[in-house]
């Protein structure tokens, strides 16, 4: 068992705690997507959706820029709220927190809109045909047979925002304690000179946390 020093303790308790925060907080409205993707066809889906993957093929860095100009302290989004909330956002670990669900929300949307879409459409009309109301079926069938996709879809975003470098040190910045996650700390030890034992144990850190993540997801899906 591989004993933590106090500086990896912090990162790692940063890191989940930002990968937790930032699942728990997409989780919502990555399901009302998926499932308004999969069930309805509008005006403009094809734009929705395209938009919704973005940061899948956006360098991560491109997505810190802009979030760095719209909520910003010099913004105007991100001086009203630091005005009227006395809450700032950038180079924080909220800023980190945001970064992180915008890259796996487009994740999570895919995982819960398969599972939605795999759903037999006759089960549903047979529900219609009992009397049973929108949110009855929502509730009853469309959310329990969701329920594979929303655990695939909670660790990969889990494991997206654990790996996330390139819109975190753009928008939140490389902070000790307060934004540096370990990706960013494996980046920071690089920059020292031989460092290449402390860089692989944080190596080792990230690799069985997703490693462990993904067993329990198996285990779960199971």
């Amino acid at each position: 068992m591989i004993l933590l020093n106090n500086y990896e303790s912090v990162v790692l308790l940063l890191s989940i705690k930002v990968a937790v925060v930032s699942t728990l907080m997409i989780m919502g409205p990555a399901f009302i997507t998926a499932h308004l993707l999969a069930t309805k066809n509008f005006y403009g889906k094809s734009f929705i959706d395209s938009l919704i993957h973005l940061p899948l093929i956006l360098p991560p860095v491109v997505i810190g820029f802009m979030l760095l100009i719209l909520l910003g302290r010099n913004s105007i989004v991100g001086s009203f709220i630091n005005q009227s909330l006395n809450l700032s956002i950038s180079f924080t670990w909220i800023a980190a927190v945001v970064a992180s669900s915008i890259m796996a929300f487009p994740l999570f949307v895919r995982a819960i809109r398969q599972s939605i879409e795999e759903i037999d459409v006759k089960l549903l009309e047979a529900a219609k045909t009992l009397g049973a109301s929108r949110l009855k079926i929502f509730l009853s069938i469309i959310l329990p047979l969701s329920k594979k996709g929303i655990v695939v879809g909670s660790i990969l975003s889990f494991g997206r925002s654990l790996g996330e470098f390139g819109a975190t040190i753009t928008f939140a910045g490389n902070i000790f304690g307060e934004t540096q996650t370990i990706p960013l700390a494996i980046y920071s030890t690089l920059q020292e000179p031989n460092s290449e034992l402390a860089a692989f144990r944080l190596v080792g850190i990230s690799i069985f946390i997703s490693f462990a993540a993904l067993i329990i997801s198996n285990q779960i899906t199971k």
